[in-house]
């Protein structure tokens, strides 16, 4: 992958915080620090994992980025010069064909009361500006390249089984020829079996539409191995580490992605690592800690740990860091 290429997307000191409101007033006692300061880049034709435990902030990202969520502050650049958090009504509905999302649960995001092909031809008519006609010969080519018969267009969601039904949240979702699809959880509710057909599946769409590019979000490091060109590893609302999907796998220096890892179950034939055991609980993003947030978890915190957050520093050629333990 071409580091020194433009970025298809440039995330800057992105924070999304969800008020706490109390009271028949409903005052505003606090902010939940969703995401805190988040800054990457994302290069055409790539995808980009993201991990981390639930409730560390990536769904929110990747709802950031097509407006699901409102951003608190920040900046999200597409192709270097177009804010997405700028844009309003027409410029943000013609974006939006851009930026496409799959989301954990395909059935709550299909609606149960149209065919399949009267879901996917709706969208096509009203974005593409597709006669009915040519709408219903574009869902039977999208059922065909998602690996699904074309006549299940007829049917209702709810007589597919779970990997059909993702199957046919990712035909809607590319309908639209979106450059930038995001992935949220996307095979985290399937069987084993399932999921790497859909893994496959996204790899083969990837391939076919060369310039599509993923966010791929997920809490299976091994599955975000498998499918990422680069993985970004979250806790509580901030970026720990991230670089290239090998060298962050072969040679993680934070402590909160090597805990990770050691989690991941060994496959026979696999080298077998030391399990990490991490102490105490994720701490709430209503109250995040002082200093570096992960410092209560941590073996190795220090004292500067607990009153100085430590800044995402580049420690190799592309990996970057925020620890203030010595690499």
């Amino acid at each position: 992958m071409n580091n020194n290429q433009t970025p298809i997307l440039k995330i800057e000191d992105l924070k999304v915080f969800f008020p706490i409101k109390k009271g028949l007033m409903q005052r505003t006692i606090g902010h939940v620090r969703a995401v805190d300061g988040v800054s990457l880049q994302i290069n055409p034709g790539e995808t980009l994992g993201l991990v981390g435990e639930s409730g560390c902030g990536k769904t929110t990202i990747g709802r950031a980025i097509v407006r699901l969520n409102e951003p608190t502050s920040g900046r999200i650049l597409y192709n270097n010069d177009t804010d997405l958090l700028k844009l309003e009504g027409e410029e943000l509905r013609k974006m939006r064909k851009k930026f496409q999302i799959v989301f954990q649960d395909p059935y709550s995001s299909l609606n149960p009361r149209k065919t399949v092909k009267h879901l996917i031809s709706e969208v096509l008519m009203v974005q593409m500006g597709m006669s009915q006609e040519e709408a219903f010969a574009e869902v039977r080519h999208l059922m065909n390249e998602v690996g699904l018969n074309a006549v299940y267009a007829e049917r209702y969601p709810h007589e597919f089984s779970g990997g059909q039904r993702q199957r046919i949240a990712i035909a809607k979702a590319i309908s639209l020829q979106p450059e930038f699809l995001v992935c949220d959880e996307a095979v985290s509710a399937l069987d084993v079996s399932i999921q790497s057909q859909i893994i496959n599946l996204l790899m083969d769409l990837k391939e076919k539409h060369g310039d599509m590019t993923y966010l791929f979000i997920s809490h299976a490091l091994n599955v975000v191995e498998h499918i990422s060109d680069r993985v970004a590893v979250m806790y509580l609302g901030k970026i720990m580490e991230y670089a290239t999907t090998e060298e962050l796998f072969d040679h993680a220096q934070h402590p909160y992605t090597k805990a990770l890892l050691s989690a991941i179950p060994i496959i026979s034939g696999m080298k077998q690592r030391d399990r990490i055991v991490l102490q105490g609980e994720v701490p709430s993003a209503a109250n995040v800690p002082s200093g570096c947030r992960f410092h209560t978890r941590c073996p190795y915190a220090t004292e500067q740990c607990s009153l100085e957050e430590p800044e995402l520093k580049e420690i190799a050629p592309g990996h970057f860091c925020a620890c203030h333990h010595e690499f």
